[in-house]
């Protein structure tokens, strides 16, 4: 199915309700005066989870079942690839997020991360492989990471890829929506509610801040993070940029710098889903490092990049995050690490967004997340 809608931005823009990090932040909620277009070229797929896009301009997309496809620029979809390891495909958890190797045009190599089964339970697994000549088999497949420890939990995966400029991989983890264990998300010895990288092998690279500390696990980058299903390299800078769920609001935009904490769960600015504080009840705390940006009431975020004006010269280094709960695609103006203005745009789709990505000519895709999902280009309206 093909369906174009042609939408001013001003007819877009949704109210919302915003809160920055601290109250004086707040931004101007604007609208620019530009038209987009927004066309779904393909319909039918099982709740996508991610995209990468290829050097072809090609497209491979997860669907959290399990199935990873290839999708033309049209729509047109190519069989299951096959190779993939098996997933536990309950709830939140199965085939998650997709990366390709930043030398894929040599190597061929792709990344995904996924819910894995096992003693105790589950936990979120990246594994690789080689995409072969056909396109349609993934060949020497390795699984070259698993968080640890596995939790009797279907929910909080985390899961986002990201390469940074040296080529090691960040991962994004959850703390698995377990009250029992999701106090792990402070302590150096699991992989609960963290980011962690690794060299494309699985190997620990240079430069991880609790690499040589007794007791720590050596992938640790950062911690002290809820669920993080938003991630992508600031080009400016090189920081790796998270955005992560909060419970009751408090959804963070976190700058995910070595070694830094990020507080959860001793600090929020949501609260528990039964109206309780979230530990101290405190928003901040000394040695914690504070959101650059929040959302009370949350947008539940999934999926971000930032724009390269390619397609859209007025949002260059502007921030796209997805929205699952406010069903909308969020647009950022940043001023360095600032965020001074917000829009939410394509609200007219009335779908769950749950990531997006950036052709080679700036035209962004998005996908939506139910049983029809959908594939949807968005471009300048000629």
């Amino acid at each position: 199915m093909r369906v174009t809608t042609t939408l001013s931005l001003a007819a877009m823009l949704i109210a919302a309700t915003v809160t920055a990090a601290t109250p004086t932040d707040a931004p101007r909620i604007t609208t620019e005066k530009a038209t987009i277009t927004a066309t779904v070229v393909a319909s039918g797929l099982d709740h996508p989870w991610g995209i990468a896009i290829l050097p072809d301009g090609r497209m491979l997309i997860t669907e959290r079942s399990g199935r990873m496809r290839i999708f033309e620029q049209n729509g047109k979809p190519s069989k299951a690839i096959t190779g993939l390891p098996k997933v536990d495909a309950r709830d939140q958890g199965g085939l998650l997020d997709v990366a390709i190797d930043p030398d894929f045009a040599r190597n061929g190599l792709v990344y995904w991360s996924y819910a894995e089964a096992g003693p105790g339970g589950n936990s979120t697994a990246v594994a690789r492989g080689r995409l072969n000549a056909k396109k349609a088999k993934l060949d020497n497949v390795q699984v070259i990471f698993s968080q640890k420890p596995k939790v009797a939990s279907t929910l909080h995966f985390g899961s986002r890829l990201v390469f940074d400029r040296t080529g090691a991989l960040f991962i994004t983890l959850g703390e698995r929506f377990d009250y029992t264990i999701r106090e792990k998300a402070q302590t150096l010895d699991s992989d609960i509610g963290k980011v962690v990288r690794i060299t494309p092998a699985g190997d620990i690279p240079n430069g991880n801040p609790f690499a040589t500390r007794p007791g720590a696990l050596p992938e640790i980058w950062s911690l002290g993070h809820r669920n993080a299903q938003a991630a992508a390299l600031n080009p400016s800078t090189g920081d790796l940029w998270v955005i992560e769920h909060g419970p009751l609001g408090g959804d963070e935009i976190n700058i995910a710098k070595a070694g830094l904490n990020f507080g959860w769960p001793v600090v929020s600015f949501g609260k528990n889903y039964d109206g309780t504080p979230v530990g101290t009840g405190l928003t901040e705390a000394p040695g914690m490092t504070q959101p650059i940006y929040q959302w009370t009431p949350v947008i539940a975020p999934s999926g971000m990049i930032f724009h390269s004006g390619r397609a859209f010269p007025g949002w260059k280094g502007n921030l796209f995050v997805g929205g699952l709960k406010t069903r909308v695609l969020v647009r950022l103006e940043l001023s360095g690490n600032t965020v001074v203005k917000e829009e939410r745009i394509l609200g007219e789709l009335g779908a769950r967004i749950r990531d997006v990505a950036e052709g080679s000519d700036g035209h962004l895709w998005i996908i939506t997340d139910d049983a029809n999902g959908k594939l949807v280009r968005v471009k300048p309206a000629t």
